[in-house]
């Protein structure tokens, strides 16, 4: 298994041990995987008079929440629904019918953040039945797809889709399909020994008050959970792409990728599909926070390059909000990680004779060979419209990403036919159907 080195596990518990006693957490544990294996844990204060470990539970709040969506995720690529459809169709008797699956889980439905009840976080929970009847036209705060806003009610809404659908609760259905697979038998939704106590610090003294811990009911999927750093480990490495079988790549990689930003022009951060998104430092982060009276919790992946990192403390707020970036920057620094090798790789002759300078219009492309027989066009100098594609079953080759994702490439003789776009060996080939017709070139 792979650990880091003194110098680096220094640093690391160097960074933790500021921000502990920088801001007066009582306890605060923290652990970065690499490779889908836990190399560094580091744990300080003090949780029944000991130091906490990985074995210590905290609770995890809206991390919560990136669980379950999984479980939609599951039902989805069973067959069971389809992120377009309407809550009603799975979730009848309610005034918000009208909002989709794939809206609640971006936070783009436009619900109310909070249900219309006591502060739930803080009072016990009631039953999902009493909560549906609760609801007006007043939980719709804005234009379903317009914005942003995050919605708690939204995932108390999919957590009770998810117990129709299943039939069963949705914690039922989370430990089956989900914690139970990925061997995260620590995640609980009541503490249970050894576990820390929440607090809230005092801003002008150094004294804490207990806070309290109840079951939510209803909203439970929005932020029931207590979990373990080792059990958040490994939600890490699955959020990086290590899933054990339990949701496929495509359908992870589909939740992690933005559907709506929250910060604005600024594009820092932004939502997926149940996971929240973070751009910094040249990182692109999938993961998600979360926060409980005495409680904070975060969980990044970063899955190019095969890293997660997280933090669990026993406060109810007063960390920097650098923590977890600032141990990814201690890792860079001190063990960077090493190129792949490159070794040759045997190609089809047909493909490798497609490799090379196309042109659309007279805009010069290049088409290269990609490992497992994909191909990726982009334009000469980088920038602009840029697409990987794989082979079909057809003949053809569908696109992965970029402008090109989801369209078809067709390759006949002398051209490239990319969703009705002509690409030609020399600008504007007269040999190939270019449309408009092609004159001579002139000065």
């Amino acid at each position: 298994m792979y650990q880091v080195g003194h110098a680096t596990a220094r640093a690391l518990l160097r960074r933790l041990a500021v921000e502990q006693a920088e801001c007066r957490v009582p306890s605060l544990t923290a652990a970065i995987v690499r490779d889908g294996r836990t190399a560094w844990f580091g744990g300080r204060g003090r949780v029944g008079g000991a130091p906490p470990t990985a074995a210590t539970q905290y609770r995890i709040g809206s991390i919560t929440k990136s669980m379950v969506a999984v479980v939609v995720l599951r039902l989805r690529d069973e067959g069971a629904l389809d992120l377009t459809d309407p809550l009603d169709k799975h979730l009848p008797g309610t005034p918000l019918g009208h909002l989709t699956i794939a809206q609640l889980l971006s936070h783009t439905a436009g619900l109310t953040a909070e249900p219309p009840t006591a502060w739930w976080e803080r009072t016990p929970g009631i039953g999902a039945a009493d909560l549906i009847a609760r609801l007006g036209p007043a939980e719709l705060k804005h234009r379903p797809g317009r914005r942003f806003h995050y919605s708690n009610l939204g995932f108390a809404l999919l957590g009770e889709l998810v117990a129709r659908l299943r039939g069963t609760t949705w914690l039922d259905a989370l430990h089956a399909e989900v914690l139970g697979p990925l061997g995260m038998n620590a995640t609980t939704p009541r503490p249970r020994a050894p576990h820390a106590t929440g607090y809230a610090v005092h801003p002008w003294a150094d004294v804490v008050l207990a806070e309290p811990e109840h079951d939510a009911d209803a909203m439970g999927p929005a932020g029931q959970l207590w979990s373990t750093p080792g059990d958040l480990a490994r939600w890490a490495a699955f959020l990086g792409g290590d899933t054990g079988g339990v949701l496929s790549p495509a359908s992870l990689a589909e939740m992690r990728e933005p559907a709506q930003v929250d910060d604005g022009d600024a594009w820092t951060g932004g939502f997926g599909l149940g996971l929240q998104l973070a751009r910094t430092g040249g990182r692109r982060l999938a993961g998600h926070s979360g926060s409980m009276p005495g409680f904070l919790a975060t969980v990044w992946a970063e899955p190019a390059e095969g890293v997660g990192v997280l933090f669990m403390a026993n406060t109810t707020s007063g960390l920097s909000g650098t923590l977890l970036t600032d141990l990814l920057d201690i890792l860079e620094e001190y063990e960077p990680r090493l190129p792949g090798e490159w070794q040759p790789a045997a190609a089809d002759p047909a493909l490798l004779a497609l490799t090379g300078l196309w042109h659309w219009g007279p805009k010069p492309y290049a088409l290269r060979l990609l490992p497992g027989r994909g191909l990726s066009l982009e334009p000469v100098g980088g920038g602009g419209r840029a697409s990987r594609f794989v082979p079909q079953d057809d003949g053809t080759w569908l696109g992965l990403d970029g402008y090109y994702a989801g369209e078809t490439l067709k390759v006949a003789a002398g051209h490239l036919d990319l969703n009705t776009f002509i690409f030609t060996r020399e600008p504007y080939d007269p040999g190939a159907p270019v449309p408009g017709g092609v004159t001579d070139w002139h000065a």
